[in-house]
């Protein structure tokens, strides 16, 4: 069975922030890496209801043309006939001190079986859930390059593009050891 993803709002956003700052900028590439393994079939994409809801109040209209547009590679899509189970998760999780919309995106997820769940919120990556990981695009990455052979990644990797160079001193310096 293929790995499956969740993306948060933030984190399909996160092209579009300041790419001035390097943090910004390799979750950036790594978040663009990640759509690529999607499109490619590497990898599974979970969408849902509370996505949507959440990307309709964007108010850049074409980032949230561009990202409505992504998430017809979904290969399932959690509706809202869904929700009751879904508010129900949500609920619980919140009490951990989860944002009630945050909350509602690890329940959809969840419900979609995802293996991981990708996010650029700070706080949100704080939380931690016996039945999915947590983790920005980039841990995403540096755990599917340590564990997963593959052969898509080493050709994303190459030791010549600026990715690699960046997320390769970015890592050094700021992951002396990830959380999986």
């Amino acid at each position: 069975m293929k790995i499956r993803v969740y993306l948060d709002n933030c984190t399909y956003n996160r092209p579009f922030d300041d790419q001035t700052q390097i943090k910004l900028s390799l979750e950036a590439d790594a978040k663009r890496y990640i759509q690529l393994l999607i499109l490619e079939k590497s990898i599974d994409l979970v969408c849902s209801y509370v996505n949507r809801f959440e990307n309709n109040k964007n108010p850049q209209y074409a980032n949230k043309k561009a990202i409505n547009e992504f998430f017809h590679n979904a290969v399932l899509y959690i509706d809202y006939t869904l929700s009751d189970v879904v508010e129900k998760r949500a609920i619980s999780i919140k009490q951990s001190g989860i944002k009630t919309v945050d909350a509602f995106h690890i329940s959809c997820a969840l419900e979609g079986n995802c293996n991981y769940f990708i996010t650029t919120d700070k706080l949100l990556l704080k939380f931690t859930n016996k039945d999915i990981i947590i983790c920005d695009p980039i841990q995403f990455l540096d755990y599917l390059w340590r564990n997963i052979k593959c052969v898509i990644l080493p050709l994303l990797w190459k030791k010549e593009s600026l990715f690699f160079l960046k997320a390769l001193e970015f890592l050094k310096q700021n992951y002396s050891f990830l959380p999986y």
